[in-house]
């Protein structure tokens, strides 16, 4: 790119966005709008989005955006969840092919697959079965998204591309103990039984279920990876570091936690889908890798987590 392209990254304040800020700050080939810190428009008000649009001209545009969580906010929230990304989604989409946006990447979800998918799951699966009904409200509006993007592509010619990452985490992340993803949850837990010498902690489900997961900053970069490639394909999944069992990730994150405690199953809650890991095979012939392995990013999760304690706490004491 010979200027630094205008890049709006919408959702700023997510997991993945933040890293997409902090990975964008530190490259002169870009050039955020808004500036990092500035409010950005709502995705719920057309008129505000058009408004934005129209004075800041972002080249590139990756979608970042919409609430999430755990399989507990599924169940409790699926239609909230549901609507706001579906409402968002298509209040972006319009406003990007309206303003001549060059290139657009939309996140959507591992949920997206069907609960019985082949693995790791390809592309080409998409659409192939029923969802996971723990999540299926979420994922329904996320697969929308997807053909959404993949209509406009054809009917306006734009450049409009899809990614569907792993289960992302790192600094940042949402760590309440009661809705967030697994990974947050479960540390969130793990470290309050640790401070209190709690005896055990419950993990949900039987443990047996895999997931794959990827650090927010490597995901950052997968992102702007897919971006910036030409010869991309329309969908691709973004991962590769391999998949776990929800047994072995509670095992690790007690050890990065330091809590010496059982875990306990309860495996009257639900797994979820038994196994989501992605076919990469794309992404790594691109010549794409992760940097960090998921203990690496465990541990720096952690002490992004306990900083945020110990300002918390001081700020109490203070």
């Amino acid at each position: 790119m010979s200027h630094a392209t205008r890049i709006f990254v919408a959702g700023s304040s997510t997991l993945i966005g933040a890293a997409l800020v902090r990975r964008l700050q530190d490259r002169d080939d870009y050039t955020l709008v808004p500036e990092p810190g500035a409010a950005e428009p709502s995705l719920f008000d057309p008129a505000a989005l058009d408004a934005f649009f129209a004075q800041a001209r972002p080249e590139y545009v990756v979608h970042a955006a919409g609430p999430s969580g755990g399989i507990a906010a599924n169940v409790r929230r699926g239609a909230e969840l549901a609507h706001d990304n579906l409402l968002i989604t298509a209040h972006l989409f319009d406003a990007a092919r309206r303003h001549g946006v060059e290139r657009l990447l939309y996140l959507a979800s591992s949920c997206c697959y069907p609960r019985e998918c082949h693995q790791p799951m390809r592309v080409e699966d998409l659409w192939s079965g029923p969802l996971e009904p723990t999540n299926e409200p979420y994922a329904a509006a996320k697969l929308a998204g997807l053909a959404l993007a993949q209509a406009y592509r054809r009917q306006y010619g734009v450049d409009f591309r899809v990614g569907i990452p792993a289960n992302a985490f790192g600094p940042g992340d949402d760590f309440d103990p009661a809705e967030a993803h697994v990974i947050p949850s479960l540390m969130a837990r793990l470290e309050t039984a640790r401070q209190n010498s709690d005896p055990a902690v419950t993990v949900w489900g039987t443990g047996q279920p895999r997931r794959e997961f990827v650090f927010a900053d490597d995901l950052a970069d997968a992102c702007l990876f897919v971006l910036e490639h030409l010869d991309c394909p329309e969908v691709i999944n973004l991962g590769g570091g391999g998949d776990v069992s929800i047994g072995e990730l509670a095992r690790l994150l007690a050890e990065t936690v330091g809590y010496h405690g059982r875990l306990e199953f309860d495996a009257s809650k639900p797994d979820g889908m038994p196994r989501k890991a992605l076919d990469c095979g794309p992404l790594l012939a691109l010549g794409f890798r992760p940097a960090t392995d998921l203990s690496a990013g465990l541990r720096a999760t952690y002490r992004w987590y306990r900083s945020q304690l110990e300002a918390v706490e001081t700020s109490h004491v203070a």
